[in-house]
């Protein structure tokens, strides 16, 4: 009888962490869009800025203020030697992100971004020179055709949306690609992840966005009709970006891997759904096709992934894997969605 409540309060702890990440993150989504379409902030820099400050206001407070997660300490020297570089990527990422959001509508961003596990793939194969196993490479046909027949059915396009939610993939397989070097030795969950990359993010964004930005948000500051609300909406996205992250940390440590994938890829149909019924962007049938297509790729491509991970030691290499190279994994973290 205990076994089956805790097994029934298992199941629900991962229902609502689920449901609550996946609030946080269609919100965040509506929230950016809304301020770039809706209230007229048409600055992708500052936008990125707000949130890297408000990330690291909150990692401060969950960690050094609420004791909520313990710090995991890094050295000095390795603090600019290591997290430096990838808070680099880790503001082209976030920067790219909202560009694209400015001009593309959020059913196609979204849709795009489903394309990561393939520059993943393809990047580790040529920078690294990785082999991975047939089932791998099968499992990104659908995601590469769904985003294919999404892009050119796509009745908002927008090039430089486009492309900047393309390199935003590029960003994202780099950022994981380096973290596997950059941060061996270290664990960090997201918490503390937040809370040593989002200061230097902000450093980094700060001047950028202040000299490409600054003329156009003073002007926007004289013009804008309702100032208090507006700034409410905007600094409010930055509270739910760092919401967002807190809840990853949450839903991380009460799925599996397997539910986790499922969920995440639900999650971008959710968003979509959302956005839809908010901003009434068109999307043709084909689009949606496209994009039913991409999403069921990266479940069969999360499926693949685990089942090759669940391979004991010992399992036969298919024969295109060569003998004197070992058959690998995408570094892609199964159960880390990227955010912030």
């Amino acid at each position: 009888m205990e076994e089956s409540r805790l097994c029934q309060w298992s199941v629900i702890r991962s229902i609502l962490a689920i449901v609550q990440w996946w609030g946080f993150n269609v919100t965040v989504i509506i929230m950016n869009k809304w301020i770039f379409q809706k209230l007229d902030f048409t600055f992708p820099l500052s936008v990125s800025c707000i949130h890297f400050i408000c990330s690291a206001i909150g990692a401060y407070l969950v960690i050094k203020v609420l004791k909520l997660k313990p710090l995991i300490t890094v050295e000095p020297e390795n603090r600019w030697r290591r997290i430096f570089p990838m808070s680099f990527v880790f503001c082209i990422n976030i920067v790219l992100g909202n560009v694209s959001l400015r001009y593309i509508p959020v059913s196609f961003m979204q849709t795009i971004k489903s394309f990561t596990p393939a520059t993943t793939v393809v990047l580790q194969w040529l920078v690294w020179r990785k082999y991975f196993d047939w089932r791998i490479w099968a499992s990104l046909v659908p995601i590469v055709g769904g985003i294919l027949l999404t892009s050119i059915t796509e009745l908002s396009f927008n090039m430089l949306g486009f492309c900047a939610a393309l390199f935003g993939c590029l960003a994202t397989s780099t950022k994981t690609i380096l973290a596997e070097s950059l941060l061996h030795g270290y664990k960090f969950d997201s918490i503390n992840t937040v809370f040593y990359m989002a200061p230097f993010a902000t450093m980094i964004m700060a001047i950028p966005a202040v000299l490409l930005e600054g003329s156009g948000v003073l002007e926007w500051f004289r013009t804008c009709p309702s100032l208090l609300s507006s700034l409410i909406i905007i600094f409010g996205s930055g509270v739910m970006a760092f919401c967002l992250n807190f809840s990853i940390f949450y839903v991380i440590h009460s799925t599996t891997a397997v539910t986790f994938n499922v969920a995440g890829n639900l999650k971008v149909a959710v968003a979509v759904t959302c956005s839809w019924l908010i901003f009434r962007n068109p999307i043709s049938a084909m689009n949606a096709v496209g994009c039913t297509v991409t999403l069921v790729g990266c479940t069969f491509y999360g499926y693949v992934r685990h089942m090759l991970s669940q391979q004991p030691p010992g399992t036969p290499r298919t024969p295109r894997t060569p003998r004197n190279r070992m058959e690998q994994i995408p570094l892609v973290n199964e159960k880390l969605d990227d955010k912030v």
